[in-house]
């Protein structure tokens, strides 16, 4: 069967070039965009005239009966039509006639595809700011239960300062909130027209660029015809944004590989997120958040893959930029999965508080409040910072924690030390002194939690 196109050639496509050049068995994901998107242009055919009333009805009909079948799983692509525009463009023809190839006026699969790459990127964009805010809900629970929770923190992964465990989860909610700013940043972005671009110059006919940017709900059309057929902007910005994201979710991923292992004991992850092994029977390994971890480097993949693509193509459309979907689809359905498992399983994780505060009572993460106790008695900083190093290398020596040492070993590295020293070191008073803005103090954490719960309640 000769090509929609095959108008100007003497000879059938090599079934090799049609195998290697065909993107159906990718870009049928577009199928519905695409219906939209030539619902619209079919729809402002009619209303200027470019076609009678009667065919643009007819067309839209046929779309709509196709759109269907579909939906139903009736409908099988083929490759000898390329990709998803020429097939649907097959499949109408064949359910109305002739009048089906009236649709394509006007327009080239250039505006056709970058439009429909718009519209799916637009919702996928919407869903996954829906899916963080889950993550989100699922931060605030167990940092709403955890306020007084306390564990250490750490710096260069030593242990530096106790922290509320609140305050630790709620930084990655701040991240989240992050990533869901920059994708409704993106949608500015996303939300241009490049429907009647037509191949890369503009087109003959009459059309009204505005009236299918208004049909397919965008805020904007592009005012050069050139970019809107080679514009992948749109997509490096999700790819980046994606790769954001899934840093973020494989930094807490890290940590609750950590958290979860018998060194630390910190939570322990649900059943329902975890796997055993085919032969040591005692394992419960963390695969989920070892998995997302793991596809960080997917998506990081994806972008430097379009970036490369991108680096070297001349004005206008080249076949190149067929590559620019397949990397966009796996990031959206990996972000999509990781966003559906990460919320679920935060949501039911188990924090183990009393080990929490075992390993704060264990370790040296108060020394800093030694030397602000001394400096808030009159000794410099630098000093006090001096005189709890030796504090601590002598009960490091004496197999001691400070809260092990009595006030005479305390005033023999300084006079100004007072009974009240012991007060200073409980791990609850650490955590609350810290009642600076933004501190991990509890007060300044209750804070956090209602600037949290304003960001969900806003959304």
């Amino acid at each position: 069967m000769s090509k929609l196109w095959g108008g100007r050639f003497t000879k059938p496509t090599n079934d090799l070039v049609d195998a290697y050049t065909s993107s159906i068995h990718f870009d049928q994901k577009l199928a519905k965009e695409d219906i939209q998107c030539s619902l619209a242009h079919v729809q402002m055919l009619g209303e200027t005239g470019i076609i009678s009333k009667e065919e643009a009805e007819t067309i839209s009909h046929g779309l709509t009966v196709i759109s269907g079948k579909i939906d139903r799983g009736e409908v099988s692509f083929s490759t000898e039509h390329e990709d998803i525009h020429m097939n649907i463009e097959k499949l109408l023809i064949d359910e109305i006639g002739e009048v089906g190839g009236k649709l394509h006026t006007g327009r080239s699969r250039n505006d056709q595809v970058a439009t429909d790459m718009h519209l799916y990127l637009r919702t996928k964009t919407n869903e996954l700011i829906a899916l963080l805010e889950h993550v989100q809900q699922a931060i605030y629970k167990q940092a709403e239960a955890n306020v007084e929770t306390i564990l250490p923190g750490y710096t260069h992964l030593q242990r530096a300062q106790p922290v509320s465990f609140a305050h630790h989860v709620l930084a990655y909610f701040w991240m989240f909130e992050r990533d869901k700013q920059r994708l409704q940043d993106s949608l500015k972005r996303i939300n241009w027209s490049p429907l009647g671009a037509a191949a890369m110059a503009g087109t003959t006919y009459p059309i009204d660029r505005e009236r299918t940017a208004e049909l397919l709900d965008f805020e904007y059309v592009y005012p050069n015809s050139m970019d809107a057929v080679s514009d992948r902007d749109f997509i490096l910005e999700f790819l980046s944004d994606a790769s954001i994201i899934i840093t973020h979710i494989s930094r807490l991923s890290e940590e609750l590989v950590l958290w979860s292992s018998e060194e630390f004991s910190f939570i322990e992850l649900d059943d329902a997120f975890c796997t055993g092994s085919s032969i040591m029977p005692q394992k419960k390994n963390p695969d989920v958040p070892e998995l997302l971890r793991g596809k960080t480097g997917r998506i990081y993949g994806h972008l430097t893959g379009l970036l490369t693509l991108l680096k070297g193509l001349p004005l206008a459309y080249n076949k190149d930029m067929q590559e620019d979907k397949e990397g966009m689809f796996d990031t959206v359905e990996t972000l999509e999965g990781a966003l559906n498992l990460l919320a679920p399983m935060l949501e039911s994780m188990t924090v183990n508080k009393a080990h929490m505060r075992q390993a704060v009572t264990q370790d040296y993460s108060n020394a800093t409040d030694i030397a602000d106790y001394l400096a808030v008695k009159g000794m410099p900083f630098r000093q006090a910072h001096e005189v709890i190093g030796k504090i601590v290398l002598y009960a490091i020596e004496a197999n001691k924690y400070l809260l092990d040492l009595t006030l005479e070993e305390f005033q023999s590295f300084s006079t100004l030390f007072e009974d009240d020293i012991f007060t200073k070191l409980l791990p609850d008073e650490v955590v609350a002194a810290r009642d600076s803005y933004g501190g991990t103090g509890h007060e300044k954490v209750h804070m956090q939690l209602k600037q949290a719960a304003d960001c969900l309640s806003h959304h």
